[in-house]
């Protein structure tokens, strides 16, 4: 299903590009004013403008489901198990030191490790 959705998106969108590249902008129509060939096409003067603004908002709106459905497929295959802060890996922490100094070897058992040798 989502294969077919990818499908669909990828031709809307360039149909919907081909569309918005055939309409005229809104200098165009001065010269059509003064006769430049646009009232000899298929669908009349007005009528072809009429035909591709619907035609692009039907595309847009298509455009816009596909890309909420698909938005919905890939909400479902990668949903989260926890939240953000619940993911976090927290390190173990060190190992502790041990409160008493270590003895110095080679001295005697009364001494310690802070004493100064003589």
């Amino acid at each position: 299903m989502e294969t077919l959705v990818w499908v669909v998106h990828v031709i809307v969108a360039i149909a919907l590009i081909a569309l918005v590249l055939l309409q005229h902008g809104k200098g165009a129509d001065m010269g059509a004013a003064f006769g430049s060939g646009s009232s000899g096409s298929l669908f009349g003067a007005s009528g072809s403008a009429n035909f591709l603004s619907r035609s692009t908002a039907v595309l847009a709106s298509l455009f816009f489901l596909t890309s909420l459905g698909l938005a919905y497929f890939g909400l479902q295959q990668h949903k989260p198990a926890a939240s953000v802060l619940q993911r976090v890996v927290v390190p173990a922490p060190a190992q502790a030191q041990p409160a008493t100094p270590a003895q110095v070897p080679g001295k005697d058992a009364g001494s310690k490790a802070g004493d100064i040798p003589q």
